[in-house]
């Protein structure tokens, strides 16, 4: 079928310190071909979303952060929504709609398609597959339901409560029954919490002076679970306010992704004396369960029972200026790219 232009958002090198977007270098002069060699496994794509994920500035470092570094001088890659434009794999054909992994451009081959998702319920929005019905979604379930195992009448307390996770944590907490209190950066986003996604109360950590009282404000008796998106002061101020067998679940900690020496939390004799239980989880290796997620969150979506909101952008080129907005709170809710409309 020929070459095709296939523009690309390149990482230029590793970085250190908060991200620029003259960190990312979009490549207008790449091409791929629409049809895979004779005998390939792989599968052919082309993009339609990108989804920005905080965990992604973590693999622009040389470490990784605990995950597989990005490749300086390669494109970036993430979460994306897709349609299969050739496929050399049994479980794809062309046409198919798919979630997963691969690179910022316009066209992906994906060696390993075992990795992809076949998007089985259109009648939702696509872009929803960066988010509620994605990556997002099932960190928020594995976390709060796996992890935390709540109870009705708990009180959970939710950090980065407006973000792509939060929201949905909160949503998950009110439909356990229970008294869910949020963290945002800006009065737009307090007033979502409470509002829209049913928060009990919200407060802005940027106008608090001090996390432990504004804490001991909202739950007088104590923090039963813990959803935790951003580690440091906010870390210890929860500590401090968590009851005795409270449960942590980390699954972020933005705070400190752009630093080059990590905050310390003083207060860890707590999880002694409050025999507190965290745990760090990666949601990959929690799909197995994502047939279990959508059974119970796609008729809750089509009922109305839980909403989702998303920051659009559009245009691969805007892509990087959108990913740095993650890291300065620019976004409100799940930060979506669009590439191409199906």
């Amino acid at each position: 079928m020929g070459e095709v232009k296939n523009t690309q958002i390149v990482l230029k090198d590793y970085v250190k310190g908060f991200p620029k977007e003259s960190d990312m270098i979009l490549n207008a002069s790449a091409t791929t071909n629409l049809k895979l060699p004779q005998g390939s496994t792989a599968v052919l794509v082309k993009n339609l979303y990108l989804s920005c994920d905080p965990y992604m500035r973590l693999r622009m470092t040389e470490t990784g952060g605990g995950f597989q570094p990005l490749t300086p001088g390669s494109p970036i890659e993430g979460y994306v929504v897709a349609k299969v434009i050739d496929s050399g794999h049994p479980n794809f054909k062309k046409g198919d709609l798919v979630w997963g992994m691969a690179r910022w451009e316009e066209y992906s081959v994906v060696d390993a398609p075992e990795t992809l998702f076949k998007i089985q319920h259109t009648d939702v929005p696509l872009s929803y597959y960066t988010g509620i019905l994605g990556m997002a979604g099932m960190t928020a379930y594995v976390g709060f339901y796996e992890i935390c195992a709540p109870k009705k009448g708990e009180s959970v307390f939710v950090s980065a409560a407006a973000g792509a996770v939060g929201q949905l944590v909160g949503q998950f907490a009110k439909l356990s029954g229970c008294y869910v209190v949020g963290s945002a950066g800006t009065k737009e986003k307090v007033d979502l919490l409470k509002n829209k996604y049913g928060y009990d109360e919200a407060f802005n950590y940027r106008e608090e002076q001090d996390l432990n009282a504004a804490l001991k404000r909202y739950f007088p008796d104590g923090i039963d679970i813990y959803f935790e998106n951003v580690g440091g002061k906010m870390l210890e101020a929860v500590l401090s306010n968590m009851r005795l067998n409270g449960r942590i679940a980390a699954c972020g900690m933005i705070s400190q992704y752009n630093l080059e020496q990590g905050e310390g939390v003083c207060n860890l004799f707590l999880f002694v004396a409050k025999r507190l239980r965290m745990q760090g989880f990666i949601v990959g290796d929690h799909y197995h369960l994502y047939p279990k997620y959508t059974e119970m969150v796609i008729p809750l979506i089509k009922q109305g029972k839980i909403c989702y909101t998303e920051d659009v952008t559009e245009g691969l080129e805007n892509a990087p200026a959108a990913l740095i907005g993650l890291f300065s709170g620019k976004n409100v809710g799940k930060q979506v790219v669009v590439v191409a409309r199906e």
